[in-house]
């Protein structure tokens, strides 16, 4: 399938920066988690609630890249394609928990606020910032950051990770030169909103794909255009344009041709629309020829009109 080299290129550098990414997070998080315990700030420990968030992410996308390799079964038969859309859902659902969770921390923060450790908090947190800025720099050298859902999912995380640091390390310089102890749960909400706002949008994104959705980059109407408009096509109907997975769209539908064409001239007009199709990214073309004589006036998007039928098409059996 010609189609689908570009996907596998992607497939492999994005693994191999989801790994190397995973490794400096989740290792990173251990120590900011307990940066945030023993110096009680609850904008390290939000950080860090982030980075868990971030590396269960990169983890979830490593297993869907995994899984996504493996063929399609019987049972299965887009294989496991569709596995990183619910860890998607899944992941940005757990998002959505943590920052509720730092909200309610924070505001008994903000009635009385604890001592904090400053100079390790801003140690901490500079260090964070330079981890993320790593690895920020490394997915977008290596992985594609555009188009896969995952990777896209991955990388925004770790962007809004880089806010969390430098919400730190401010609040960390404001409680200093200022002692203003409240800068600190004020950094933490900061990183909530954050974190609310990318998993309000993974989730959103991920249940579109979850309920057969038109894909974000195509145009429907563009699309029943090019198709009505293929020499040889005079109508469609039951259009259906969908993602399987980020990256990997499909489209079905029915075409009425004249019940003279051979078979290898459709084969002609299915390879013209197939190659149209491929420039509007959509790979994966189903369609189902049909004369006139096999019309359903129920149907999707059909509005040809029904020509009064010349008797001999009642004797077809379909």
């Amino acid at each position: 399938m010609a189609h689908d080299h570009s996907h596998s290129h992607t497939h492999g550098a994005n693994k191999k920066v989801l790994l190397i990414s995973f490794i400096i997070i989740t290792s990173y998080m251990v120590i900011e988690a307990i940066g945030g315990f023993l110096t009680n700030s609850l904008a390290l420990l939000s950080d860090a609630g982030h980075m868990l968030s971030d590396s269960i992410s990169l983890a979830i996308a490593l297993v869907a890249f995994k899984l996504a390799e493996k063929a399609a079964s019987h049972s299965k038969t887009f294989g496991y394609k569709r596995f990183e859309i619910l860890a998607a859902v899944i992941n940005g659902v757990t998002l959505i928990l943590i920052a509720l969770y730092i909200f309610y921390e924070a505001i008994e923060r903000f009635a009385n606020p604890p001592e904090v450790a400053t100079t390790g908090m801003l140690v901490i947190s500079s260090v964070g910032l330079a981890v993320n800025i790593v690895v920020a720099w490394v997915m977008m050298r290596g992985g594609d950051t555009e188009e896969n859902l995952n990777m896209r999912g991955a990388f925004l995380h770790v962007l809004s990770d880089m806010l969390g640091s430098v919400g730190a390390i401010v609040a960390a310089l404001l409680i200093m030169f200022f002692g203003w102890g409240w800068a600190d749960p004020l950094a933490s909400v900061i990183v909530a909103i954050l974190v609310l706002r990318s998993g309000y949008y993974v989730t959103k994104a991920a249940t579109h794909v979850l309920m057969e959705g038109t894909p974000q980059n195509v145009d429907v109407d563009d699309v029943i255009h090019t198709l009505k408009n293929t020499k040889g096509i005079q109508d469609i109907h039951d259009l259906h344009v969908w993602s399987i997975t980020s990256g990997l769209n499909a489209l079905s539908c029915h075409a009425i041709v004249d019940d003279e064409l051979t078979i290898a001239e459709s084969e002609g007009i299915l390879r013209e629309i197939e190659h149209d199709l491929e420039h509007k990214g959509i790979t994966h073309v189903t369609i189902q020829m049909e004369t006139m004589a096999h019309k359903h006036d129920d149907s999707i998007l059909c509005n040809a009109k029904n020509e009064p039928s010349h008797g001999h098409h009642h004797h077809h059996h379909h």
